[in-house]
């Protein structure tokens, strides 16, 4: 079932799993099953990297199967963060490799890389039902601590995974931030053609996620 809560309305024609892609506070309690985790991470997985090096890289707390694993993720959480996180089903980690297997060089696209695959993985999540909320508020050292990451690994982001629950049930703060207008800036302040314009302005709106 599609979640229509708060769908971005766009300058142009866009699919709808992009427009309805959001990142919410509000989830039920209902499991993700495996086979839709193993779906959203086949389309992570499918997604283009330089050198087809693939450096992505999820751990995975889910509270049914592994519950130690998501209180660790959870934990690492800015405690504005923990307040709405903690209902959700599944934590998620996503980590980039930084050097390349083939070489051993240092991989300066990694983590764009590992944007584009958790980008197509919310969108094969979006298709499925569920939304998933991506953070930085959380302590990289405390993750890297937790589960003993290598050094060459980069703790991009932690994710929240899950299907979107009442937005009525969320303390104010966070149910106004909910359902806030979604803006997005248009195509003339981010789309350049022909060449670097010469702004004497640079805006940075706040927009929710």
């Amino acid at each position: 079932m599609s979640d229509l809560t708060n769908v971005l309305t766009p300058e142009y024609p866009i699919l709808p799993q992009l427009a309805q892609r959001r990142s919410p506070r509000a989830y039920t309690s209902q499991p993700v099953p495996t086979e839709a985790l193993n779906q959203l991470f086949a389309a992570a997985g499918s997604a283009a990297s330089c050198f087809g090096e693939q450096p992505w890289r999820y751990l995975v707390g889910n509270k049914e199967t592994h519950p130690e694993a998501f209180d660790k993720i959870l934990s690492s959480m800015g405690e504005f963060n923990q307040v709405w996180a903690k209902n959700a089903p599944v934590l998620v980690v996503s980590i980039a490799k930084t050097t390349f297997s083939h070489d051993s060089n240092p991989n300066r696209h990694a983590l764009h890389d590992v944007g584009q695959a958790s980008a197509t993985l919310a969108l094969q999540a979006v298709e499925l039902g569920l939304q998933i909320h991506q953070m930085a508020g959380f302590s990289q050292d405390a993750i890297r601590a937790a589960f003993s990451i290598p050094a060459d690994y980069d703790i991009v982001a932690v994710a929240t995974i899950g299907y979107p629950g009442n937005v009525e049930a969320l303390p104010d703060a966070l149910r106004e931030r909910e359902l806030a207008p979604r803006q997005r800036k248009p195509l003339t302040e981010f789309v350049f053609e022909g060449g670097w314009p010469q702004l004497t302005t640079e805006r940075y709106d706040q927009a929710p996620v």
